[in-house]
C-alpha cells in the first residue's frame, strides 16, 4: 500500500521567550500558522522490518537523525509494529529556514502511518507522540493557527486568521538555533503583544495584525546575520504590510493582501535571493481521514 501526505510549513506571527527553564530549554509563548508551502511524504508499506528514508536533497539526512525516520522508529516500538517503511521526502520547504520543514514531515509521517498500519489513534494522541520528537511536530501534527507555549509543545487553536498572500525569502545561510538562544538577553527584550495579536486575529482585523507581528529571536539573528537584515529591508522598501523573521530564521515574510502588490515584492526579491516563494495563508487544522 502507498500513501500521499502533505506537510505544509508554519509561520510564527508572534514568537516571545519568557525565561529559562530548569531543563534547558527556553519557556515560550507563539502563534503559529500554516501556510499553502508543503513537502510531499510517500508512504510505502514494506515486509521487512525497517525503515527507509528516500530524498533527492542532500541536505535531507536519510538516518536516524531524519524527524520523520524518528516519527516512524517511535511508532513500530511503542505499538510493536513489525512492518516496515519507505519514506519518500520531497522538498519543497527549504531545510533548517524556521519554516519547521523537519517537524511538518514528521507530523505527516505520523498521520499517514496511524492509518497505513491501523493504529487508531487520535489526532491528540498523535500530537502527544509529536511532542516526544521535537518541540513543533505536535503544532504541525494539527495544523491550523495555534498559541504554543512551554517549548512549543502545549498547543491552543484559535481561529484562522484573514487570507492574505505571504511572501518568504531565504538567503543561501544557515542558522544555529542554539546560537541564537544563546545570545539573546532575556533582561534586554521588548516582548511582543501576544494577546492583541490573538485578538486581532480572531476579528480578522488584518491590519491590527500587522501592525502586532513581532518575534524576540529577531534582533539576534540580525545581528548575527547581516543578510537578513537587508531581506528584511529590502521586503519593506517593495511593499509588504508587515514583515518579520520566522522562528530562529533566516527566511523572513512578508504579509501582502493584494495579488499586484504581492506581485512586486516577489519580483523585487528574486533579484537577488534564489529561494523567494509566494504563498496564501492557509490556517485550517489538518483532518484525519
Amino acid at each position: 500500500m502507498r500513501l500521499l501526505v502533505k506537510a505544509p510549513a508554519k509561520i510564527n506571527l508572534s514568537l516571545d521567550v519568557l525565561h529559562k527553564r530548569p531543563d534547558g530549554f527556553h519557556e515560550v509563548k507563539m502563534i503559529m500558522t500554516t501556510i499553502d508551502l508543503a513537502d510531499r511524504i510517500e508512504l510505502f508499506e514494506l515486509e521487512s522490518d525497517t525503515i527507509k528514508i528516500l530524498s533527492h536533497n542532500r541536505f535531507v539526512p536519510d538516518d536516524n537523525r531524519n524527524l520523520a525516520y524518528q516519527a516512524a522508529s517511535l511508532l513500530k516500538r511503542r505499538y510493536g509494529i513489525k512492518k516496515g517503511v519507505e519514506i519518500t521526502i520531497t522538498k519543497t520547504i527549504p531545510v533548517a529556514a524556521g519554516l519547521a520543514g523537519g517537524s511538518s514531515d514528521a507530523a505527516a509521517t505520523l498521520r499517514g502511518l496511524n492509518k497505513l498500519w491501523g493504529i487508531g489513534l487520535t489526532v491528540d494522541e498523535l500530537a502527544d507522540i509529536g511532542s516526544e520528537i521535537g518541540s513543533d511536530v505536535a503544532f504541525c501534527v494539527y495544523g491550523g493557527t495555534a498559541i504554543s507555549t512551554g517549548r512549543g509543545e502545549q498547543i491552543e487553536h484559535i481561529s484562522a486568521p484573514p487570507h492574505c498572500w505571504v511572501v518568504l525569502a531565504k538567503p543561501s545561510i544557515g542558522v544555529s538555533t542554539a546560537d541564537v538562544y544563546r545570545n539573546l538577553k532575556l533582561e534586554n527584550i521588548t516582548h511582543p503583544d501576544v494577546s492583541g495579536m490573538v485578538q486581532a486575529i480572531e476579528n480578522k482585523d488584518y491590519p491590527g495584525i500587522c501592525s502586532l507581528v513581532g518575534n524576540v529571536l529577531e534582533d539576534v539573528t540580525l545581528k548575527l546575520y547581516p543578510e537578513v537584515a537587508h531581506i528584511k529591508e529590502q521586503m519593506k522598501r517593495f511593499g509588504a504590510d508587515a514583515v518579520l523573521m520566522s522562528g530562529s530564521g533566516p527566511t523572513v515574510f512578508g504579509l501582502v493582501q493584494h495579488e499586484s502588490r504581492m506581485q512586486r515584492v516577489y519580483n523585487g526579491l528574486r533579484g537577488f535571493c534564489d529561494q523567494v516563494y509566494a504563498v496564501r495563508m492557509m490556517g485550517d487544522r489538518n483532518q484525519l481521514d
